[in-house]
C-alpha cells in the first residue's frame, strides 16, 4: 500500500501547492463496506500532515493542514430510526443510504466550500460513538487552517437515491473509490462485527454482512459516479487489524 499512498499523497500535495489561499482542496474517498476506505483516507491525511511539518518544522504539532472527516457521524440516531414508518426494517438496514442524514452532510460540505477569510470560524462534524451506537454532534473540529479535507464514507460517489449525495460529490475536487472483491469484504466485515459486538458470533456476523452490508455495497458499485482514482484493495495475507481492512492497494487512474 505504501507505494500507492505515496503517489496519492504526492499528487494531492502538488495540487495543493497551486491552490489559492482562500480555497480548500476537498477529496471524497468511498467504497463498499469492508473495502478499506477508512484506512486509506486516514493514512493519506496523516501523511499529508507529516509532509506539511517537514516543510514547516516551526509549526506547532497540532497545526494540521489536512483533516480526516468520516461520514459515520451522519448515521441517523436510533431514535430517528424508531420514528420511521417501518422502524424494524430501518434498524435492520442501518448503514443503508436511507439511514444517513444526507442533507446535513451536504450542508457541511457547502459551508466548507465557501472561501476562507479572516472571519472563517471552526466548523464541526459529528462523530459516531460505537459504544452508545449513536452519533455525537459537533465532535470533529475542522479548523480554518485545515485546507485539505479528506472525506470518507460509503456513499460519497453515489449518483442515485437522495440527490444530496450526488450534489455533495459534485462539490468535491476529486472522488476516489476503493474497489474490493466481495468475498474479501465479507471476511473483513465478519471479523469487524464480532469485534465491535454488533454480532454475537460468526453466523450472525455473516448474516448481517450478506443481508445488509453487501446489499448496500452492490448499490454503491452499480450507481457509482465517474471517479478520479480507483484503488484496488486485495487480500494477500499482509493485513493487520490496526489497518482496519486495507491490505494492499493497487491504484489506477480511471478515464
Amino acid at each position: 500500500m505504501d507505494e500507492q499512498v505515496d503517489r496519492l499523497v504526492k499528487k494531492t500535495w502538488g495540487k495543493f501547492q497551486k491552490l489559492p489561499r482562500s480555497k480548500r482542496l476537498m477529496i471524497a474517498v468511498s467504497g463498499i463496506p469492508g473495502s478499506g476506505k477508512t484506512t486509506l483516507a486516514s493514512v493519506v491525511a496523516r501523511r499529508l500532515n507529516d509532509l506539511h511539518h517537514e516543510h514547516f518544522p516551526a509549526l506547532a504539532q497540532n497545526d494540521e493542514l489536512a483533516a480526516f472527516v468520516p461520514m459515520d457521524g451522519y448515521h441517523l440516531s436510533r431514535a430517528q430510526l424508531d420514528a420511521m414508518p417501518d422502524p424494524t426494517t430501518a434498524h435492520a438496514r442501518r448503514g443503508a443510504a436511507f439511514t444517513f442524514d444526507a442533507r446535513s452532510f451536504l450542508d457541511l460540505v457547502k459551508k466548507l466550500r465557501q472561501p476562507i477569510s479572516p472571519e472563517t470560524k471552526t466548523l464541526y462534524a459529528p462523530s459516531f460513538d460505537h459504544a452508545q451506537k449513536d452519533p455525537v454532534n459537533d465532535d470533529i473540529p475542522i479548523h480554518p487552517e485545515a485546507r485539505i479535507l479528506i472525506f470518507e464514507g460509503n456513499y460519497l460517489s453515489l449518483g442515485t437515491g437522495a440527490p444530496e449525495w450526488k450534489e455533495a460529490a459534485e462539490l468535491m475536487d476529486e472522488l476516489w473509490f476503493v474497489e474490493v472483491e466481495e468475498d474479501v469484504a465479507r471476511e473483513r466485515l465478519v471479523k469487524r462485527h464480532i469485534k465491535a459486538g454488533i454480532a454475537k458470533d460468526e453466523e450472525e456476523a455473516r448474516k448481517r454482512a450478506d443481508e445488509n452490508d453487501l446489499v448496500n455495497g452492490r448499490e454503491i458499485v452499480q450507481n457509482r459516479l465517474s471517479v478520479h482514482e480507483v484503488i484496488k484493495s486485495k487480500h494477500d495475507g499482509s493485513w493487520k487489524p490496526e489497518n482496519q481492512g486495507m491490505e494492499t492497494a493497487d491504484v489506477s487512474r480511471e478515464a
